[in-house]
């Protein structure tokens, strides 16, 4: 948790002024959120893929971590509300050669910046830059560290709610590194304050949290068990760039234990979901014919996920 989050993205009206986490995010801003982002669903669909709500908004994609997938839907979503979207090559950029990262955000809020996408490997940083930045400034979390990723879960929320409709009866296993996981963090708070009434996370003993239960989670070390009856099955990527020492024996035995086969699904519900927030080790978290399947609903989070994120862009943008 990173102290103040919860206060620094809404104002004293109550109104999301950030994004930031979905940690003690209201549930009727969460249920604001993806009732907006159901009227953008159709605009994908039209000719003309465009709405005048932010015509004249300057948004800085400000990815100080790759993400391609991530980016680029913040990017859609930005220029079909219509705003301009400035893309920092962080790579040539000055934070590069020494520059602080609020210096570089005072820097590009000087450039009449509307609102800042933040992408950073330290837990904290779109945090940061919030408390920083001026009235009237808006800033969205796009992944910070280990610590959050609410956008994903957000859009990893409207999928469950298309598919599933009511939270308040579903049984949803999170499953793999959930340890490493920020997408993990920001769909518990999400799930656990849209109501769902049976979380579980299922992973090695090495991948879990130590204080998982503390966040109303149920801890399942067996997959066959830990998904047994379950309405939404949600997979994660190992994410090895974040493991410091021999977390796993190898990939073929994370996927012997704890890959999602036909055979492994056949314990959820007949008409369980598959999710997964991408990008998919095929063969190591998900097999392909279930990642394929007509149980997996991961290429729909993609094209709902750009219909969230320009709610999220609208409402911060014009919160009026």
């Amino acid at each position: 948790m990173i102290p103040g989050g919860e206060s620094v993205q809404l104002g004293r009206d109550g109104r999301l002024r950030h994004l930031l986490t979905t940690e003690g995010l209201p549930a009727e801003i969460v249920l604001r959120i993806l009732d907006t982002a159901e009227q953008f669903v159709p605009v994908s669909e039209r000719e003309v893929k465009k709405v005048p709500l932010l015509r004249g908004k300057s948004i800085f994609n400000v990815f100080f971590e790759n993400s391609t997938r991530t980016r680029t839907t913040f990017e859609i979503a930005a220029k079909r509300l219509s705003a301009d979207v400035i893309n920092l090559n962080i790579g040539a950029s000055s934070t590069a050669k020494g520059e602080t990262l609020l210096d570089t955000v005072y820097n590009l809020q000087a450039m009449d910046a509307d609102m800042f996408v933040v992408r950073h490997a330290q837990s904290g940083a779109a945090h940061l830059i919030a408390r920083h930045v001026k009235p009237g400034v808006a800033v969205i979390n796009a992944g910070d560290g280990r610590h959050a990723h609410p956008t994903q879960g957000l859009l990893d929320m409207f999928t469950i709610r298309h598919y599933k409709k009511d939270f308040s009866a579903l049984s949803v296993a999170i499953v793999g590194d959930v340890l490493h996981s920020r997408v993990a963090r920001s769909q518990i708070f999400a799930l656990k304050t849209l109501g769902v009434p049976d979380l579980r996370v299922v992973g090695p003993a090495t991948l879990i949290p130590a204080d998982a239960e503390r966040l109303g989670v149920r801890v399942f070390h067996d997959m066959q068990e830990g998904i047994r009856g379950c309405d939404v099955v949600i997979m994660l990527r190992l994410q090895n760039e974040r493991m410091n020492g021999a977390l796993l024996p190898s990939a073929g035995e994370f996927f012997k234990c704890y890959g999602l086969t036909a055979e492994k699904l056949a314990r959820a519900k007949p008409d369980a979901i598959v999710m997964h927030p991408g990008p998919m080790n095929r063969g190591v978290e998900i097999d392909s014919p279930v990642a394929d399947g007509r149980q997996s609903v991961i290429l729909p989070q993609v094209t709902f996920g750009i219909a969230v994120r320009m709610a999220v862009m609208s409402m911060l943008g014009s919160p009026s």
